[in-house]
Formats: structure tokens, C-alpha cells, sequence
């Protein structure tokens, strides 16, 4: 309610001082008893002063219900006060009435609100008794003034109460929005983790477990085959020259290097020739020539595909000849790797490889199967073309 406060509170003030400065002049045109003049203006001051320096703070900062019956009583009896002195005075019922209804519910607010209405004609009353010559004309004007006071206070109070369900309402938005925002920022740190993994996993994982395959083969080898030795040296060296490319090449969130030094045909056939120089598997590399070009994010999720599959050959399969094929088939570009390798049950493989590749090719729309058998397995993954 304080910001519709805020906005329309100058409408408020100027009625509030417009009523207090014209029905205080007008008392004091109207009155020839100086003693009555000076209780009634003192009254309506008294009234003005009390609003100000304690009423519109309660009025405002929606005060407790003890404070807020003590300055309506406070109100009523300063109104009271001035109306009885002078019958003029019941102009400051454009004030006052408004001022119940903000400090009270409607049904005390339109009691009270009644009873300072009944004022004019029973000072009228009390001043020139049943026959004086405006009673005639307060009674039906009393009446009429009773039954607009309240229909005006009950669209006070909706007015009042729609203020404060509209600002409850924005209230529960922002904290809706705050908590979205929270999420949103949850899942996408989360999205990036996982990514940040697969990253890892399809990269620098899998060029740590060449290394480390490498030097297991250079130690068997130095003594007894020092030719073989060296060249897996030089193996090790690249791979560890091409994990470091990829390691920066991530900081900087770019494409994959072989990418960017390349085109996805040969990054493949890069992987591939690696794997036949380290192991000495028969590696066979088919390429469609009818392959189109892709987005840079479906050739990312073909040639992590094509790493982790061979890097699967090479730790797990114990196969001796493996196929690689890129083909167009329909609208899709299609990455075949065989084995002749024991195989596996894919069913039971709880690792980080094939839920990865199954994640990044849903990523872009792409499908990924493994079959695998005695005879050995055999991994599809299709990308939109």
C-alpha cells in the first residue's frame, strides 16, 4: 500500500488542507460570538495538527488496531467539538469522514462516520432547539450525507484493499522471479559442469589415458626394442602437445582445435591414424565424398563421438581390426565405428563415455545406438544434416 501511497498522497493533502482552510474561514465569516469562533477554529487546528503529526503515520504505516481506534476517537471528538461551537464547522466532514475510513474497518468506520454526520443537526438543535429555520433542510441533507459517507467509505476501503492485494501480488512476483532466477542460474551452472565434464572426459581424459599407455610401452621397451621405444615417445610428445592445444582451447571456450586447425574428415582421420600407430589394430577410415558441411556444433558431437569410441577399441575391446565410416544417410550424416572385439553389454555400463555421447547428440537433435556381441560392437551416431 505504500507505493500507491506514494503516488497519489498529494491528491489526499490538498483535499485535506482545501477542507481545513475553507471551513475554517468560513467559521470565522459566520460567527459573531468570538468564544464560539475560537473553540471551533482551535477544534478544527487541534483536528489538523493531530492528523498531521500522528494520524497520517498511522494512516500511512498501517499503525495497530489500539492506535488506530485512539486517534478515530481523537478525530471524532475534535470534529465534535467544533461542530457543536459552530454548525458551519461540519464542512470539515469532507476531511474527516475519508480520514475514518483509512484508519478503520468499514463497519466501525461507517458507525462512527454516521454519528459525525448526526452532529450538524443536533447542534442545530442544541443552539435553536426543534424550531430553528435550518433543521428542515439539515435532516434530509443528514440523510442523503449518511448514505453517500458510507458508500464512499466502502469505495475507500476497496480501493484500499485492492492496493494492498496489488501489492502483495507484486510482492509474490518479485520473490517468483527472484527464485527463477535463482534456478535458472542453477541449471545453467549446472548445464555447464556437465559440459565442462564431457569436455574433460572426450579430451583431455581420454589423451592422458594415450600418454599413460604410451610410457607403460616405452618402459617395457627401451632395453629390449629401442626403435619402438622412440617412436611411441614421439607419440606421447604429440599427444600431450595436442591435450595441451585442447586444454587452452577449452579455457578460451572456442571450438575444438582439430577443428579449428581442420576439417571434421581429417580430425577423424587423425584419430584414427593415432589409434593404429599406438596399438597396431588394422584401422580402415571410409569417407562419403557427399558430405555436407555442418554447424560447428554437430561436428563437435561427431568427433567427440569418433574419441570416445576409439578410446573405448583401445581400453576395453581387444579387437584386431576396427572400420570408421562417415556417411550421408537420408538427412543425416552418420559416424559408424566396428570392432571385432570382445564386446559388451551396453545395458550394464554405468560409465561417463555413452550417457555423454547419448547427451551431446540430443544436444542438436542427433540419435546415438550401440549393438554389441561376441562378434563385436558396432556404435551409430547420426546429427541433423
Amino acid at each position: 500500500m505504500s507505493d500507491a501511497w506514494d503516488r497519489f498522497n498529494w491528491l489526499w493533502e490538498i483535499l485535506f488542507a482545501v477542507a481545513y482552510v475553507a471551513t475554517t474561514v468560513l467559521v470565522l465569516l459566520d460567527e459573531t460570538d468570538p468564544v464560539r469562533s475560537t473553540v471551533a477554529v482551535g477544534a478544527l487546528t487541534a483536528l489538523a495538527l493531530t492528523y498531521l503529526l500522528w494520524g497520517r503515520r498511522i494512516v500511512r504505516d498501517d499503525g495497530h488496531a489500539r492506535q488506530r481506534w485512539a486517534f478515530a476517537a481523537a478525530a471524532l471528538a475534535l470534529v465534535a467539538v467544533a461542530v457543536l461551537a459552530n454548525t458551519t464547522a461540519s464542512f470539515i466532514l469532507f476531511m474527516a469522514c475519508p480520514l475514518l475510513f483509512m484508519t478503520l474497518e468499514f463497519r466501525p468506520a461507517a458507525v462512527l462516520t454516521t454519528a459525525a454526520i448526526l452532529l450538524s443537526p443536533a447542534a442545530s438543535i442544541l443552539n435553536d432547539g426543534l424550531e430553528g429555520p435550518v433543521l428542515h433542510i439539515l435532516l434530509p441533507m443528514t440523510a442523503i450525507l449518511v448514505v453517500f459517507g458510507v458508500l464512499s467509505g466502502k469505495f475507500i476501503l476497496h480501493v484500499i484493499e485492492e492496493s494492498r492485494a496489488r501489492a502483495d501480488l507484486i510482492d509474490r512476483l518479485e520473490e517468483s522471479q527472484a527464485e527463477v532466477s535463482r534456478l535458472s542460474r542453477e541449471a545453467g551452472t549446472a548445464a555447464e559442469r556437465e559440459r565442462l565434464a564431457r569436455e574433460i572426459h572426450d579430451t583431455l581424459a581420454q589423451g592422458f589415458t594415450s600418454i599413460v599407455t604410451l610410457a607403460q610401452a616405452i618402459e617395457s621397451e627401451v632395453d629390449t626394442d629401442p626403435a619402438a621405444a622412440r617412436r611411441h615417445a614421439e607419440l606421447a610428445a604429440r599427444t600431450a602437445r595436442e591435450n595441451l592445444a585442447e586444454a587452452r582451447t577449452m579455457v578460451a571456450a572456442l571450438a575444438p582445435d582439430d577443428l579449428t586447425s581442420g576439417s571434421l574428415v581429417d580430425a577423424v582421420r587423425r584419430l584414427t591414424d593415432r589409434l593404429g600407430d599406438e596399438t597396431g589394430l588394422a584401422v580402415r577410415y571410409e569417407v562419403d565424398s557427399d558430405l555436407p558441411a555442418l554447424a560447428m556444433a554437430a561436428e563437435v558431437v561427431l568427433l567427440r563421438g569418433a574419441q570416445e569410441a576409439l578410446n573405448n577399441v583401445r581400453r576395453h575391446a581387444t579387437a584386431g581390426a576396427v572400420l570408421v565410416r562417415l556417411s550421408l544417410v537420408d538427412d543425416a550424416v552418420r559416424l559408424d565405428v566396428r570392432d571385432d572385439g570382445a564386446g559388451f553389454d551396453p545395458d550394464r555400463v554405468t560409465g561417463f563415455g555413452l550417457r555423454g555421447m547419448r547427451s551431446r547428440a540430443e544436444q542438436v537433435g542427433g540419435t546415438l545406438s550401440v549393438r554389441s556381441g561376441a562378434d563385436g560392437t558396432e556404435l551409430t551416431l547420426e546429427v541433423p544434416a
